[in-house]
């Protein structure tokens, strides 16, 4: 079978508890723009005990088509039986593409597909586009952040990615959407090698920065631990989440789950304030579209400012309590 004759552009639709998580919609979205250079559909994939409405949704967030495995063996997720099963997918309809959200689920599921497809696989995307010969060039981060490396899988199909979540942004929900929900009578294979005796969730305190609306970023300028002290006070005065770049996780100053970048976490706020932070490309690309940001450096000339839309030049000991001040008096009116 030539290359040409894989069509279509394939999201691993994940969910949990009956509810498909945002890394979906968001690759859905790429999905859409990718199909618009080079004119294939888009096709979300849906492995689940009882699809239920969440077929329709992802209908109308950018799918053209909806192929449904159901099976009582899928109730719960396991990585040897999805893997067998979007095997057995894709020999049928050879897409070109397929996409992973770059999360546990999908960082666990997606080589496993690549090895029995014997495929590529480009892990934690930033970015995804077409070429002129229609290659997916996928854009990630190497050698701890300090380049972006673009990637072809010239000579194998399906082109595989996992995607960081929060990259891209979802769709609107669109009512009444022209599309397809097909039914796959594909058989499924139980995983007995171990059972899951029950869900343990994760904890932590406050907010987590991925998914904060407000998130107050401290960089390599702020000079001294005890400084973080006025820099957690703003960020509690905007009721946002603190965060942090790698030189002060480097610094076991705070742990690498807040940490920001290219070798941290992605993040979209609403908001975000740099304090001290250069703008290095390794940082930036882990915030760059967040919907406001504000900087804050001693320098003019500091790369942050080329993507902030708001930049304050000065020493972040005066401007940080002032800022915190004004806050408070704002809210007290």
């Amino acid at each position: 079978m030539q290359l040409t004759d894989y069509k279509g552009i394939w999201v691993f639709a994940e969910h949990r508890n009956g509810r498909i998580s945002d890394i979906t919609f968001e690759l859905l979205a790429k999905a859409k723009e990718l199909s618009d250079k080079n004119d294939e559909g888009v096709v979300a994939i849906l492995l689940a005990r009882d699809a239920g409405d969440m077929s329709q949704k992802l209908l109308n967030r950018g799918g053209d088509r909806v192929i449904v495995v159901e099976s009582d063996h899928l109730k719960e997720y396991k990585a040897i039986t999805c893997a067998k099963v979007l095997e057995a997918l894709v020999d049928k309809y050879r897409p070109s593409i397929l996409l992973f959200g770059a999360t546990s689920m999908g960082k666990d599921l997606a080589p496993r597909v690549m090895a029995k497809l014997r495929t590529g696989l480009t892990a934690d995307c930033m970015d995804l586009d077409i070429d002129g010969d229609g290659l997916l060039i996928q854009t990630k981060p190497s050698y701890g952040g300090n380049i972006m490396c673009k990637i072809l899988c010239p000579t194998r199909r399906p082109q595989m990615a996992t995607i960081r979540p929060k990259v891209f942004s979802q769709l609107e929900e669109m009512e009444n959407p022209k599309g397809e929900i097909v039914i796959e009578n594909i058989s499924v294979e139980p995983e007995n090698d171990y059972e899951i005796l029950e869900h343990v969730a994760y904890e932590t305190e406050g907010v987590k920065i991925e998914e904060a609306e407000i998130v107050v970023v401290a960089g390599r300028g702020v000079s001294s631990k005890d400084d973080m002290k006025m820099i957690e006070d703003l960020a509690k005065e905007l009721h946002g989440a603190i965060a942090v770049t790698r030189p002060l996780v480097d610094a076991e100053w705070y742990d690498p789950s807040i940490q920001v970048g290219a070798s941290g976490k992605t993040i979209k706020p609403k908001l975000i304030v740099n304090i001290g932070v250069s703008g290095a490309i390794q940082y930036n690309v882990g915030m760059q579209n967040a919907k406001n940001i504000v900087s804050i450096n001693k320098s003019p000339k500091a790369p942050i400012f080329s993507i902030s839309h708001y930049g304050i030049v000065g020493d972040y000991k005066r401007i940080v309590p002032l800022l915190t001040e004004e806050i408070k008096k704002t809210r007290s009116q």
